[in-house]
């Protein structure tokens, strides 16, 4: 079977085919096509001998250097992928480098002598993420859930989910749940590029269902990552569905949610913020942390991060028209979320 070439809407198209990353270590790592597994033709220094060789001497030299290091790879390289492959119905695989050159072009050929059917995409992984800066630029069908902070929105989106909507959270793939304290207990934030990558391809998997999508109102930035320009326009575009759960619910909730966190950790993420909570309330925040009073603590964050989400939502242009006020029971709960269905419906009568 020969060698097959797809763009990057065929490519897109498939499903279920392992996704096999030729490419050095640091480029997977830096970011990759989400679910690509990583069977790099050159380490990271390999590399860097064949790059330079290629600038300094030839195009020849570079080929030869690379066939060194490339023979000593391939039997390890195919049972490899007849592993990765031992429980699919056909040996079928999608190989892509940088750009669809002579990495993925080798590795392919060595696949395909073995017996493989064996696809390649047209511009390798720089197509792939050229589609994902263009996806985002583009306006999709949002619905966005919005309340002040320790309203429990991440649990009600997947109770929305579990009433069928469809569903993208950002706060998972960003690693990071929005506020100073949103790292703290979370996994290492991806690579900006990386969650872009992540954010594209889910929101494409979602739209397949036909659904408007629901997202968690955010700001633009989450840690270290920012939401692309583009995209976070759409959502402040779109209208809210407005959680309102009464303060003292709030915070008791934060309470039992943060409480429990390393307490040296909270106060470094107090600390982070003090320019704009203000010298007066970081110093009572910090000091009720010292006393083992998280409650009190809480309750001088808790007051600070809804005048900044207030700002936030009045910011909207035609703002009465684009909030739609719900008045939740508790944090997270589910009837809250059918209540969220309810008036969504309501809203597109």
């Amino acid at each position: 079977m020969p060698i097959e070439k797809i763009d990057i809407a065929r490519f897109l198209s498939m499903t279920g085919l392992p996704v096999i990353d030729v490419r050095s270590p640091a480029e997977f790592e830096q970011a990759r096509i989400p679910g690509a597994y990583s069977l790099p033709l050159f380490s990271n220094d390999e590399r860097k001998i064949v790059g330079t060789a290629y600038k300094q001497q030839s195009r020849e030299q570079a080929i030869k250097i690379g066939l060194d290091f490339f023979g000593l790879k391939m039997r390890k390289m195919v049972e490899e992928i007849e592993s990765l492959t031992s429980n699919a119905a056909s040996k079928q695989v999608v190989v892509h480098c940088w750009r669809g050159g002579m990495r993925s072009a080798g590795v392919a050929w060595l696949l395909d002598l073995y017996g493989f059917k064996v696809y390649t995409i047209i511009g390798g992984y720089k197509s792939f993420r050229h589609w994902v800066i263009e996806f985002l630029k583009q306006d999709h069908d949002f619905h966005i859930l919005g309340g002040y902070t320790g309203s429990g929105k991440t649990e009600i989106l997947y109770f929305l989910q579990k009433h069928g909507e469809s569903v993208v959270d950002l706060e998972r793939l960003a690693h990071h749940k929005g506020s100073a304290f949103g790292a703290i207990g979370q996994p290492p934030q991806p690579s900006q590029e990386m969650f872009e990558n992540l954010l594209a391809k889910a929101i494409f998997e979602e739209e397949k269902r036909g659904l408007p999508i629901w997202l968690e109102d955010e700001s633009q930035r989450m840690g270290h990552i920012n939401l692309p320009q583009e995209f976070w326009l759409s959502i402040r575009s779109k209208s809210v569905q407005f959680v309102n759960i009464p303060f003292e619910q709030r915070l008791d909730y934060i309470v039992a949610h943060y409480g429990k966190l390393p307490k040296a950790e909270l106060a470094a993420a107090i600390t982070r913020i003090q320019k704009r909570l203000g010298g007066l309330e970081t110093k009572t925040a910090l000091n009720f942390l010292i006393e083992d009073n998280i409650k009190e603590a809480f309750r001088v964050l808790l007051a600070y991060y809804d005048k900044q989400y207030q700002k936030a939502l009045h910011n909207r242009t035609d703002k009465d028209k684009l909030i739609q006020i719900i008045e939740g029971p508790e944090p997270g709960a589910e009837l809250t979320a059918k209540l969220v269905i309810e008036s969504k419906k309501t809203v597109d009568a």
